[in-house]
């Protein structure tokens, strides 16, 4: 018979948890039961693997303290990598014993908590027990506590030896009807390579650094995508410009999906053609288009004034100003080449 300890405390001298579960295992030892102890708080960097301890095991002690509210965070993680990680089929054939001391209060709460934690996980509780102790020595004192502790260990030899039988749990029914969390669909062996993953701080670092690194190359891609954009229209304006002498005026192009306006400034025989959001003190005309239609423009298929008429742009200012926008810029030449 194999018997696991699990101690969720944080190994203080005068916890009176260390005390009772030394004895515990003083016993259990004459009875000749192989012990094994794990101490949470010495393996916190490797708890998530715990699970894969349970295999060997025929039953197991959870014992915590309780210092000022609850169960503690090392128990509490090493179950959650029960239910996350654990075999499910072994822990069924299980039996556990709570073991919770309070130095403060909540003792009978923590108690409670370990032996809902274990039937929800499908395991089977057995009786353990609680107190509240303000002092190690009152234990050490006590022929009374120590006869306590020596039944219960008894007790839990006897009911694994015997394999005695408990009634159904309302817990597990009711997690099974109710849970929302899903089933890891692993076999033993991936679910513990999954936790020693998960449990390898260098793993889990360079993972965190692999996903910043694509985190940054997506980054850069959507910027360069964006500057893509930006560049589209712009070489295509300037390529097919055709000055009007002293013709001046500053055109705004709004384009559909498109985060900023091309902003046309003519000057004589300049042009300048940038994507801005720069507030103008006069805008000549402003219009409003999609980009397919604009590709139609551009490749010489259509002209401003036409995409107007047919109501597939959409303009404010001058209609003389936007008519002589085709003048400016004669894309025909690019459908006839």
């Amino acid at each position: 018979m194999k018997i696991n300890i699990y101690y969720g405390g944080r190994g203080l001298i005068d916890d009176p948890t260390l005390y009772v579960i030394n004895k515990m295992q003083d016993i259990l030892d004459e009875l000749h039961v192989t012990v094994e102890r794990f101490n949470l708080y010495e393996l916190k960097n490797s708890i998530t693997t715990l699970p894969q301890t349970l295999k060997t095991a025929d039953g197991i002690i959870l014992a915590s303290t309780v210092e000022w509210y609850g169960i503690g965070g090392f128990m509490q993680q090493f179950l959650d990598a029960c239910w996350l990680y654990g075999d499910k089929e072994k822990i069924a054939k299980i039996y556990m014993c709570p073991i919770v001391m309070s130095t403060t209060y909540g003792e009978l709460e923590g108690k409670l908590n370990l032996s809902i934690a274990w039937e929800i996980l499908g395991g089977l509780p057995c009786s353990g027990f609680c107190g509240y102790i303000t002092d190690a020595s009152i234990l050490e004192d006590n022929v009374d506590y120590l006869r306590i502790i020596e039944k219960k260990a008894e007790n839990l030899y006897r009911t694994i030896n015997q394999k005695l039988p408990s009634f159904p749990a309302s817990n597990q029914a009711v997690k099974q009807m109710v849970s929302i969390t899903k089933n890891i669909d692993l076999t033993p062996q991936e679910s513990e390579q999954l936790s020693h993953y998960a449990s390898d701080d260098v793993y889990v670092q360079r993972q965190k650094e692999d996903i910043q690194e694509l985190t940054s190359l997506f980054r850069d891609m959507m910027y360069n995508n964006d500057q893509n954009e930006e560049e589209k229209y712009t070489a295509d304006f300037l390529k097919y410009f055709k000055p009007q002498a002293g013709f001046r005026a500053v055109y705004k192009l709004n384009i559909d999906n498109q985060k900023k306006p091309v902003i046309i400034e003519i000057s004589g025989t300049a042009c300048d053609v940038t994507y801005s959001e720069k507030a103008f003190e006069q805008i000549d005309v402003e219009m409003g288009i999609d980009g397919e239609t604009l590709d139609e423009i551009v490749l010489g298929r259509m002209t401003f004034q036409r995409a107007f008429m047919t109501s597939k742009m959409k303009m404010k200012g001058d209609f003389k100003t936007l008519r002589t926008l085709d003048l400016l810029f004669d894309f025909t030449s690019a459908s006839e080449g």
